[in-house]
């Protein structure tokens, strides 16, 4: 059921439940596995606009490389309240397949539904705006009413939801000179990048004060992606704003990169219906260069904001024109929009963590 009262019917997967939750769209056309395990569509029903999805079933979701990352997926756990897709496929079928997409959704207690037309229902958020709706999967006949009521007072603005994926202890993959990762959602692929530069990843709480991350001694700060409004974010946004002062090298990712504009004086805003998908462009103001980039948000930074801060654009969006980067004046703190840590999507802005490495290696800051 939408927010507006429509009701869409299809036929329910997964696990038997009502879930509640923000709708919105994600235009991907493979990598559900990770998507629905990235902590920043906590709070969300995800609705893929591609028609077939499920055809190459779940991969071991335990595994892990060297250093203890998950492989096949972004987090420990399905985050994704529930997922809407147009087709199901009977079977799977992939050499890495260990489960299907509907037996994974069921052992996660997680909801589902297909036979939808899913492009139409596109369409209708398109136009009208990313919305509450509640799905229902039941082994009876559904009760709209129920669902009506299971709606009422749930606002996915006001949901304090980094509170609810953020790691509650400090956990070190690798050897070297520490990057500590603020997670706010932190997907592993940014640990994996994060190791791949050459340091080991630190991960700590969202709340961590900057004080206690400075006796690290780190070579970098990212703050990571994750979901819902970064002004719920208070302590990270301080931690941030001392970061910054102290000229550690920070890279602000997704809702980091909102956390950062904060802390620098600007602001951000709710987006009509975000970005989702992983092949939404972006062009670099400074060398005309576009980028093929993978993202996911419903907020952004507000570019007249820009003006008075302690900000400079650097990507912009070349569909809609929105903020997709910044960097500071201080030349040591960026921060962008859109994932360059990629999973799923394309690897074309790994360069942004090579940016990071490259400013750590500058030396101690002045």
């Amino acid at each position: 059921m939408l927010g507006d009262g429509t009701v869409v019917h299809g036929e329910g997967f997964g696990a038997v439940g009502t879930a509640v939750g923000e709708l919105v769209f994600n235009t991907g056309m493979v990598g559900y596995p990770e998507t629905l395990t990235d902590p920043s569509y906590a709070g969300q029903l995800v609705t893929i606009t591609y028609p077939l999805v499920g055809n190459y079933g779940v991969p071991d979701t335990e595994a892990t490389d060297a250093d203890g990352i998950r492989l096949n997926v972004e987090s420990s756990r399905i985050h994704a309240r529930g997922l809407v897709v147009h087709d199901l496929p009977a079977v799977a079928s992939h050499r890495s397949l260990v489960s299907t997409l509907d037996e994974w959704l069921h052992r996660e207690g997680v909801q589902g539904i297909a036979g939808v037309d899913t492009r139409e229902l596109t369409k209708r958020l398109r136009s009208a705006g990313s919305s509450m709706a509640a799905m229902c999967v039941s082994d009876s006949e559904i009760d709209v009413e129920a669902a009506r009521r299971a709606m009422e007072g749930h606002d996915y603005a006001s949901e304090r939801l980094v509170e609810s994926v953020s790691t509650r202890s400090e956990a070190r993959y690798g050897e070297g000179r520490p990057i500590v990762v603020i997670d706010t959602g932190a997907k592993n692929a940014i640990l994996r990048n994060v190791r791949r530069i050459g340091h080991s990843a630190v991960l700590v709480p969202w709340d961590t004060p900057a004080s206690h991350i400075l006796e690290m001694d780190p070579a970098a700060v990212i703050i990571s992606n994750g979901p819902g409004d970064p002004l719920h974010c208070g302590p990270t946004i301080e931690a941030a704003r001392e970061l910054i002062k102290s000229r550690v090298p920070t890279l602000g990712i997704c809702l980091g990169a909102q956390i950062i504009a904060l802390a620098g004086g600007a602001s951000t805003y709710k987006m009509k219906y975000g970005h989702r998908g992983q092949n939404k462009p972006c062009l670099d103001v400074g060398t005309g260069g576009v980028y093929v980039t993978s993202q996911n948000h419903g907020y952004c930074i507000d570019p007249e904001s820009l003006d008075g801060s302690e900000f400079d654009l650097w990507f912009t969006n070349t569909d809609d024109k929105t903020v997709e980067g910044i960097r500071h004046s201080g030349g040591r703190c960026i921060a962008v929009q859109f994932h360059p840590e990629a999973s799923p999507g394309p690897y074309d802005c790994g360069f942004v963590f090579d940016e990071l490495a490259r400013l750590a290696g500058e030396g101690s800051p002045a």
